[in-house]
């Protein structure tokens, strides 16, 4: 088997809030890219390197890994024989996480959460969840997703490592109430079908029937962005999707995404990509090793 290289059209979907499953050959990217969602990779076999936001991870056969999608990420190299399960779960999931405050922090600032133990169970458990979750069945894909996240908080009492940039703080906040959690589910399913609109602080915080001030800061505390950063990820992880699979101009690709001028796009895109649009189109269109 010889290595693969990262077929941009195949990874990412044009909705960014989907729950999105691919089960292969991990690609080594050409650049970095990013999703609104919480990233789960288990790696049935071989090794595969990351270039994270700020330090880098390598995954072993057997290993179990959670971080945020949401800050730009990168394959950059994969052995020969590697093979994982990767699945890109809607932001919603993430709260519905019994993690530690503190942890909990860190994994939206990005850190990785890693297993340091092999558990012989997650091989058969992950293809069969990977199964579930491409099934039409809406009762098999809810199954799934509820028995990974019990998976995922188990790893909280088992060996694990915390790959993390070294400045990363503990953080101050708390755990989140059941109300907080309604209050989040309502807002983040608004977001997500209105994006690409002309949407702010209030309109979000009336879908959950609740204060402006109150929206800002439970969303804040529990996530570590404010209202406009979530939007303007989610506007910009369809902008990426559609650079990588449309032949539309920029111009028409930012008008589409929910951005109000191509000035405010490439600004934002240039913040979390380190480059322009364009550049990224063409760099990621190019297989690097590949004739």
């Amino acid at each position: 088997m010889t290595k693969r290289y990262w077929e941009p059209r195949g990874t990412l979907g044009a909705e960014p809030h989907d729950l999105v499953v691919s089960r292969d050959q991990p690609g080594i990217m050409s650049c970095p890219h990013w999703h609104a969602q919480v990233e789960v990779n288990f790696l049935h076999r071989g090794t595969v390197d990351y270039k994270m936001h700020g330090h880098s991870m390598r995954l072993s056969a057997g290993d179990l890994a959670l971080f945020w999608g949401g800050l730009p990420h990168q394959v950059v190299d994969a052995s020969d024989d590697a093979f994982y399960i990767a699945i890109h779960l809607p932001l919603i999931h993430f709260f519905r996480l019994r993690l530690p405050p503190g942890l909990a922090h860190k994994l939206v600032h990005g850190a990785a959460l890693v297993t340091a133990e092999r558990d012989a169970a997650d091989s058969a458990s992950f293809d069969r969840w990977a199964e579930y979750m491409k099934s039409a069945s809406v009762e098999r894909r809810e199954h799934a997703v509820d028995e990974l996240l019990l998976r995922i908080e188990r790893m909280q009492f088992e060996p694990y490592r915390l790959v993390a940039p070294a400045d990363l703080s503990e953080g101050e906040s708390g755990p989140i109430d059941l109300q907080g959690f309604h209050n989040i589910g309502l807002i983040c399913t608004f977001i997500s079908e209105n994006f690409r609109e002309d949407i702010d602080a209030v309109d979000i915080a009336s879908s959950a029937d609740i204060h402006p001030k109150y929206a800002m800061s439970v969303f804040k505390k529990s996530t570590g962005m404010t209202l406009n950063e979530y939007v303007n990820l989610l506007r910009l992880s369809y902008a990426q999707a559609r650079l990588l699979s449309a032949n539309d101009n920029v111009l028409s690709i930012a008008m589409d995404s929910g951005f109000g001028s191509l000035s405010a796009f490439n600004k934002s895109f240039r913040k979390i990509s380190g480059m322009s649009p364009s550049d990224f189109r063409r760099e990621a269109r190019v297989r690097p090793g590949v004739n």
